[in-house]
């Protein structure tokens, strides 16, 4: 028994008014996964009387688009056909298999599972035509009732935490091997199959796979708020590890998913960035630049404590011999032999900064009340060399360096 494409080979362009009896299949339903092929009998049929499950040699079989039509004979699939056209079922030939759309294991699945044999030209006792809807299953709705561990790895900045996130979203799915789908889930129904049967089971593993598939995205180092956007592997680590309950068992196959934004407890949240910052802080230049930041935001809130300067630069200057040195930071940022840049030499001052000075802790030549870079503020008394005790004759415009020794000059 097998199956030919109707006007090929010997049977001619009038194969169709020869059929005895023609299966055929409506559109399916979405929510509809198999339904029983029905019989129509033409006036020209010579077979008005023949049971329903007897399916006459010289018949024809349509297949629509989007459908896989399956012969069973006595419980056994002995004929699939996933290629849309007319067929005439044909006793005489060897069994056949047109895999359509298919992939080319349903082959194997035929050969393992289906009775591949003959009655000699005759039929047998119980023959039914069975269609499958091949086409994606959308709208399947999920979510995390209860946290999924995730691990989120960083090789770079040597992170390693795990965190629990939560998810919703949709996914779809497909019948991938029809024969599997029919031994092992739907068997002999009397009309048809739809998928509220199988959803709520399906959705539960769905769920329970999420956990090793997440997994497999945290080898990638993705972090929780990259997983929608990594879609493609989402659906590759979901069929893999719903092989052996959806592939192997029953023949479906995850063809989309689409998730809603990654939630995670805000605790996480708050692990995961002190231990970025912690990490770029390693990094002596990053560390140097944090600690300049800090020291000049302490000079400029006690710069603006005008009732308690003073005690605002006493504790700036505390809180930069905690915080170490910027500069020796940067300097060990830097690979050995490469100079860091060079600062522009300060500007001489205008004619109207008569009152700049310089620190006497740093050297910084400033104006104003306090040192800009230590905070130090502007001693009063006589402007003299503090190496060698010149004293300037001009004590308000003092030169840069002590004409004497040439050290910077502390006013």
């Amino acid at each position: 028994m097998g199956l030919i494409r109707a006007g090929a080979g010997a049977l001619g362009g009038n194969l169709a008014d020869q059929w005895k009896e023609f299966f055929y299949c409506e559109a399916i339903d979405k929510d509809i996964m198999v339904v029983k092929g029905q019989k129509r009998i033409g006036n020209r049929s010579s077979n008005t009387k023949a049971s329903d499950n007897i399916i006459s040699n010289g018949s024809g079989i349509a297949v629509a688009d989007g459908q896989c039509m399956i012969i069973v004979e006595q419980g056994k699939v002995v004929e699939v056909c996933a290629e849309p056209g007319e067929f005439t079922y044909d006793t005489s030939t060897e069994p056949s298999i047109f895999t359509g759309s298919l992939k080319k294991s349903i082959v194997d699945t035929f050969k393992n599972i289906g009775r591949r044999f003959t009655y000699g030209g005759d039929t047998g006792k119980d023959q039914r035509v069975y269609y499958f809807n091949t086409k994606e299953l959308v709208d399947n709705k999920f979510g995390t009732p209860n946290p999924i561990p995730f691990r989120v790895v960083d090789s770079k900045i040597g992170l390693d935490i795990d965190v629990s996130v939560r998810c919703s979203g949709v996914y779809s799915y497909k019948i991938a091997d029809p024969i599997l789908f029919y031994t092992n889930v739907c068997g002999n129904v009397a009309s048809e199959y739809s998928r509220e049967e199988l959803d709520t089971q399906l959705k539960t593993e769905f769920i329970s796979a999420l956990q090793p598939a997440f997994g497999k995205l945290s080898e990638l180092e993705l972090r929780p708020n990259q997983i929608a956007t990594h879609s493609t592997e989402l659906e590759n680590a979901m069929n893999e590890a719903l092989t052996a309950k959806w592939s192997e068992l029953r023949g479906l196959e995850v063809v989309s998913i689409a998730l809603n934004p990654i939630t995670l407890p805000e605790e996480d949240q708050e692990a995961i960035k002190q231990m970025q910052r912690a990490a770029a802080l390693r990094d002596p230049n990053m560390a140097g630049a944090n600690i300049a930041m800090a020291q000049a935001d302490a000079m400029r809130t006690a710069a603006s404590n005008e009732g308690g300067a003073m005690n605002g630069f006493i504790g700036m200057g505390m809180a930069m011999n905690a915080g170490g040195n910027a500069a020796n930071l940067f300097a060990m940022g830097n690979p050995a032999g490469q100079q860091p840049p060079q600062a522009t030499a300060p500007a001489a001052p205008t004619a109207h900064a008569g009152s700049a000075w310089f620190c006497p802790e740093c050297g910084q030549q400033v104006t104003g009340k306090f040192c800009s870079n230590c905070g130090t503020p502007k001693p009063a008394g006589v402007v003299k060399c503090s190496n060698c005790g010149y004293t300037p004759a001009d004590q308000n415009n003092p030169p840069k360096f002590c004409p004497e020794c040439g050290k910077p000059f502390n006013n």
